[in-house]
């Protein structure tokens, strides 16, 4: 357990940060699963739609530190590939 006051104060600043991260990467998750069930229906527009809402929160999700930059790249770029592969069909 910490001793100094300054050690007693960051144990609460990372409580609540991690609290708040772990708010900011499910809201994140859920954006996404939206997708998903959206390609997994195989409407373009609802996909497309659905999409669109995704994209700012998980750069959103990057610009606060809670996600890495090339992994949000990484799966936004897969995501859309899947929403466009939609349309084609």
């Amino acid at each position: 357990m910490a001793h100094h006051l300054s050690a007693k104060k960051r144990i609460r600043q990372t409580e609540r940060r991690t609290a708040v991260n772990k708010a900011r990467v499910s809201r994140i998750r859920t954006f996404v699963k939206k997708v998903e069930l959206a390609i997994a229906g195989g409407s373009y527009d609802e996909a497309r739609s659905a999409f669109l809402a995704a994209q700012p929160e998980m750069d959103r999700g990057v610009s606060k530190g809670v996600l890495h930059r090339n992994a949000v790249a990484r799966k936004l770029s897969r995501l859309s590939a899947r929403v466009k592969a939609l349309k084609a069909a």
